[in-house]
């Protein structure tokens, strides 16, 4: 497993991978303090996991995140300072995977990349229910035939979704399915990328016929009505 670390605290960079060496000593850590230089390391590293810093010194983390969903699904970790709700559903908004708030539990942050890099690994190759149609691997759903392209944690809820449509799969066990453990936090990150999977895949984000909430409890993906002849 190879890591990007893209921060300009030094000790934040030693502490991460610190953690790692004790717990993931297999694990490659690659580190930058520049975010031009970060965007540049995911092309040519081609790690398996990001954390990314909002506040580097050469350019916004925001951008740096935005650059990066330009070409690449790498699962993305923000972890910074910002706690902020604005900061947060902008982060998760522009297509980060998880948001982490410092300062951190180390085994906490380290048992997150492990559920991301797991999950990368449990993706169902392909699944169709009707005319909508999931390739996890690649994040590429199908809707009658329109391409419509999802992040990896997008595609990872929306699997879990099909797999089990027509039932309901509650906000605990739908975090725990996507990112590990049900911590705190995961139920408002969850609404976030629910209501951007939604402006994907609805026609109707207002509206929706798909993706249904079951109000206090969680969400169920809507079986196709099948056909009868006359």
């Amino acid at each position: 497993m190879k890591l990007l670390i893209i921060e300009d605290d030094q000790e934040i960079i030693e502490a991460i991978s610190l953690a790692f060496q004790i717990r993931w000593p297999e694990a490659q850590i690659v580190s930058t303090h520049s975010g031009t230089r970060g965007i540049e390391l995911v092309e040519e590293e081609t790690p398996d996991v990001i954390i990314l810093d909002l506040g580097l010194p050469d350019m916004n983390g925001f951008e740096v995140l935005k650059a990066i969903r330009q070409f690449s699904r790498i699962p993305i970790l923000i972890v910074t300072v910002r706690g902020d709700e604005a900061d947060i559903i902008k982060g998760l908004e522009w297509g980060a995977d998880d948001y982490v708030t410092k300062p951190f539990r180390q085994l906490e942050l380290l048992a997150r990349v492990k559920a991301h890099i797991r999950r990368q690994s449990q993706h169902a190759s392909q699944i169709t229910l009707g005319p909508y149609r999931l390739i996890s691997e690649t994040g590429q759903f199908f809707k009658n035939g329109e391409l419509i392209n999802l992040t990896i944690t997008e595609s990872t809820i929306l699997q879990h979704l099909m797999l089990n449509a027509g039932q309901v799969i509650t906000r605990s066990n739908l975090s725990e399915l996507v990112w590990g453990n049900d911590y705190p936090g995961a139920n408002d990150s969850l609404k976030v990328h629910i209501r951007r999977l939604r402006t994907k895949i609805e026609d109707d984000p207002g509206n929706p016929k798909l993706i249904i909430t079951k109000p206090g409890i969680g969400y169920s993906f809507s079986k196709p009505l099948r056909k009868t002849g006359i």
